[in-house]
């Protein structure tokens, strides 16, 4: 999603994710603000913690995008971090709307603790893989659901290596 919006102008970002701090900040499009919460790294680099929840006290979003660990009619939207699921329920305290971007591998699949209910999402963007009964309770739970289409593989890009060793692709 980063890499999407890396180029529209005059964007106030507020992320707990390194990676996205960075990708906005290298891409110097447009007069882009960036907040970083700060807070303890995880693996996956966002910043968590009561340093990340207190930064968020105060702040105001228009729109937060965020990904959750598992996706579940009755236990929501889920992680298996607690103080991963403590630090998202800051942002979704601090946003208007949420938008939440999850594969259909997310659905049905239950975290240690939910940091959001399902009726409480206003968007939820996945991909046609999402199967028909998955669809009709997210249609019923969530104000709007967006199906994207998953664009072809991507070739391999020659002489580029993954960590592991594999090919980039």
């Amino acid at each position: 999603f980063a890499r999407a919006i890396r180029n529209v102008p005059h964007l106030t970002v507020v992320t707990n994710s390194v990676p996205v701090a960075q990708l906005l900040h290298e891409s110097g499009a447009g007069g882009h603000v960036v907040v970083l919460t700060g807070g303890v790294r995880t693996p996956s680099d966002a910043l968590v913690g009561p340093v990340a929840v207190s930064a968020l006290q105060g702040l105001h979003v228009d729109r937060l995008f965020l990904g959750a660990h598992g996706i579940d009619r009755n236990a929501g939207l889920t992680t298996p971090n607690l103080v991963e699921a403590e630090t998202n329920q800051a942002l979704v305290r601090a946003s208007r709307s949420v938008c939440v971007l999850a594969d259909h591998t997310k659905f049905g699949i239950v975290g240690l603790s939910t940091f959001m209910p399902l009726r409480e999402v206003d968007t939820l963007i996945t991909d046609a893989g999402m199967p028909r009964r998955a669809r009709a309770v997210l249609e019923e739970t969530v104000e709007h659901l967006v199906l994207a289409e998953v664009p072809p593989a991507l070739p391999a890009v020659r002489g580029v290596r993954r960590q592991g060793g594999g090919e980039a692709g």
